[in-house]
């Protein structure tokens, strides 16, 4: 077997990872490095500023979720005394609009993961995981075109404040960010790196920095040193399902991703039972049903409003199961910023790591050279509304890293950047997998579809019959000119017949390396 295999979604991120596993790491230290390298090579999905979840596969031991995502503030203050204002991105399709300022800014556990994901899986010394990102810091690379364009899109976040203009600005174009092929520095972060390993977590969460980021938050935050001292890392078990004949792993609550992924691969379920399936005009109208249907429950059950185990398990009542059935079956004819790592090692063991920080708040830490995220300013992972939230809890979120396991020994992890996109996307490549029996590489590649709020968006790609269909069953439609990045970036890595695979999502700049 070899010694590995890594899908990202950027070459330097990647090659940081593999770099890792040729030196005798396993894929906890891989993952670890490429996540530090992601700092620097995918600054906006990735920060130390931001959070995530860690699905850990260690050989034959039964997988756990790390969860060191954003958690809120233990204070709450009046919206006119904060920094919080929203700001347009502009997609090519679209324009979304995002709340920035510093009363965005949720704790952020980061850096809490990665030293715990370190003490718990890892082999080598964290200097060593850390090399790679602070030596592309400090020396600069030429943006890749998918960073460019991820640049222009938040352009006015990462412009919105003399701080983040010194990083993200272009040098030969004023008041645009870095361009394509540019060469992008970021040495304040090489300098951060390096002291974070020397002197350990305490210095982010009780030391230089945590002062640092209490003392911008009094400019219209709610970030105290407290918060960042009091932050904890959870171990959770992951929510599991039995389906068709694979044991499926995935994130638990408060996060919301995984719950929905299990209940639409149960209505699935209660559709075709185990009926040879055919990739045609009828399952893909339904899966667009489904789509619409976990929505519905999403929201009817409370699971929207309150993600935890009571209200996932009234998600998954049979009862609430059968009711989105016969809706289903009865329906008329006519009628955000994230990246994920993959990493499987000869060993046997496997991480699936998926990071967010939101779009970023606008504000630098000052001297360190990232920005902290705007959680508090997503809508999509604040249902209730801003402001609303209580104090010093997890926030939700739609990311769920998973883990796949098959009677006859395969084993696999995959997750996927994108929003409220990662379970549609998620869903869509398992089916893939398990009913359609696609290769990975098939499976990440194939054409998809995403359903919400009464639109059907499609990607250019299905056979005509099937657009047909879709479209005549679905008025209110988009069809998307080729593949792109609004629809996720699916990131796989397997054991299978003592052979390592992988793939990895071309939308958001995949890359697999195998050692």
């Amino acid at each position: 077997m070899s010694k590995g295999i890594v899908a990202a979604g950027n070459r330097y991120t990647a090659q940081a990872a593999a770099d890792i596993l040729r030196d005798g790491g396993n894929a906890f230290d891989a993952a670890i490095a490429a996540l530090f390298m992601s700092f620097v090579s995918e600054p906006v999905l990735s920060s130390p500023g931001g959070g995530g979840f860690l699905l850990a596969k260690v050989q034959s031991q039964t997988p756990l979720i790390l969860d060191f995502f954003s958690q809120t503030p233990g204070r709450k203050v009046p919206a006119s005394q904060l920094d919080f204002h929203p700001t347009t991105a502009r997609f090519s399709t679209a324009d979304q609009q995002f709340h920035i300022g510093m009363g965005s800014a949720a704790v952020p556990g980061m850096v809490a993961g990665l030293f715990e994901t370190h003490r718990r899986f890892a082999t080598l010394p964290l200097p060593r995981l850390t090399e790679a990102a602070v030596q592309l810091a400090r020396e600069g690379h030429p943006l890749d075109p998918l960073q460019a364009e991820i640049f222009q899109v938040v352009k006015p976040i990462l412009l919105a404040t003399d701080s983040s203009r010194t990083v993200f600005e272009s040098r030969q174009r004023a008041g645009e960010p870095v361009q394509a092929q540019e060469r992008f520095h970021m040495p304040q972060l090489a300098d951060f790196l390096c002291e974070l390993t020397e002197v350990g977590e305490r210095f982010f969460y009780q030391g230089d920095i945590a002062t640092k980021i209490a003392d911008i938050s009094r400019n219209g935050g709610l970030l105290t040193k407290s918060d960042l001292a009091n932050y904890k890392i959870i171990t959770r078990s992951p929510t599991v399902m039995k389906w068709r004949d694979v044991d499926v792993f995935t994130n638990a609550p408060p996060s919301s991703g995984g719950t929905l992924i299990a209940f639409s691969l149960k209505l699935i379920e209660k559709l075709y039972g185990d009926k040879k399936l055919a990739r045609a005009s009828d399952w893909f109208c339904r899966l667009a049903d489904v789509m619409h249907e976990t929505n519905v429950a999403r929201r009817e059950t409370g699971f929207a409003k309150d993600p935890n185990d009571k209200t996932a398990s009234t998600l998954s009542n049979d009862t609430v199961i059968d009711r989105c059935f016969d809706s289903l079956t009865r329906r008329a004819k006519k009628t955000g910023g994230t990246t994920h790592i993959s990493v499987a090692d000869g060993h046997g063991n496997l991480a699936a790591v998926t990071v967010s920080n939101g779009e970023g708040c606008g504000h630098m830490v000052p001297g360190a050279g990232f920005m902290l995220n705007n959680m508090l300013g997503e809508e999509d992972i604040n249902p209730q509304g801003f402001f609303n939230w209580q104090s010093d809890t997890r926030i939700t979120s739609m990311m769920s890293p998973s883990y796949l396991s098959w009677p006859q020994g395969r084993q696999m992890v995959l997750g996927s950047g994108g929003s409220n996109r990662i379970r549609t996307a998620l869903v869509q490549t398992i089916c893939n997998i398990v009913l359609f029996d696609m290769s990975c590489d098939d499976a990440v590649s194939a054409p998809r579809l995403h359903y919400e709020n009464g639109l059907l968006n499609l990607e250019a790609g299905f056979p005509d019959d099937v657009l047909a269909s879709l479209t005549q069953e679905f008025p209110d439609h988009k069809i998307w000119p080729g593949q792109d990045f609004f629809f996720g970036g699916v990131h796989i890595a397997e054991i299978a017949e003592d052979d390592l695979n992988g793939a990895a999502d071309q939308r958001r700049g995949g890359c697999t390396i195998s050692i």
